[in-house]
């Protein structure tokens, strides 16, 4: 049966803005690309993917737990299927899909103009695809401190807990910065990062 997504969650690997994530180079023996260096990382940390699914779609990629990577140069990888549920978000998986950008280890992550522009359109078809509105998602009440959130796009420290209870997820609250971007801000101003989250190479 086919899941419901109404949900999609940003991170970021957490390595340096603008360090290139891949080990070794391409056509070399024991090259990783970004999604499979992540792959072991997650491998690690004891992530599986379910073996049917796995076989059917990226089987070199036994572990991940994000739908897509976006890559310094712009480049998206896919990683689990849509039809996967994730590990990428702690008690909301079931219903979204994640997405990660390379670097944003810093407070305020930097992703290269293409990485946005690549973050861009993945956003945008995939809210188009499951008609979800470009915008924070609703969060409902269940009572003590859970909080149903769906019907948006939302960065993952947005699903921290509410410890107030006012409805918000303010930065005391945050269990990390991840994606070390305002993505409610980034909504708002038609998908336009803040010039401070842009990665500008040095000559």
């Amino acid at each position: 049966m086919a899941r419901s997504i109404n949900l999609l969650v940003i991170h970021c690997a957490a390595t340096p803005s603008g360090k290139p994530l891949q080990q070794g180079k391409p056509g070399q023996p024991g090259y990783l690309n970004a999604p499979q260096v992540i792959n072991a990382w997650h491998a690690a940390r004891g992530f599986k993917r379910d073996p049917a699914a796995c076989r059917a779609f990226n089987s070199h990629l036994p572990s991940i737990g994000y739908h897509y990577v976006i890559d310094l140069t712009g480049e998206v990888w896919t990683g689990r299927a849509h039809s996967e549920v994730g590990a990428h978000a702690l008690n909301y998986n079931a219903n979204s899909l994640g997405i990660c950008l390379v670097g944003g280890a810093e407070r305020e992550g930097r992703y290269t103009p293409k990485q946005w522009e690549s973050l861009q359109k993945v956003v945008s078809m995939l809210c188009n695809q499951y008609v979800l509105p470009t915008r924070p998602p609703q969060r409902n009440w269940l009572g003590g401190a859970n909080w149903a959130i769906h019907g948006g796009v939302c960065g993952h420290r947005d699903l921290s807990p509410d410890k107030d209870g006012n409805g918000l997820v303010e930065a005391f609250e945050w269990l990390k910065t991840c994606p070390g971007f305002n993505v409610s801000d980034w909504l708002s101003t038609a998908m336009t990062p803040d010039p401070k989250n842009v990665f500008k190479e040095t000559v």
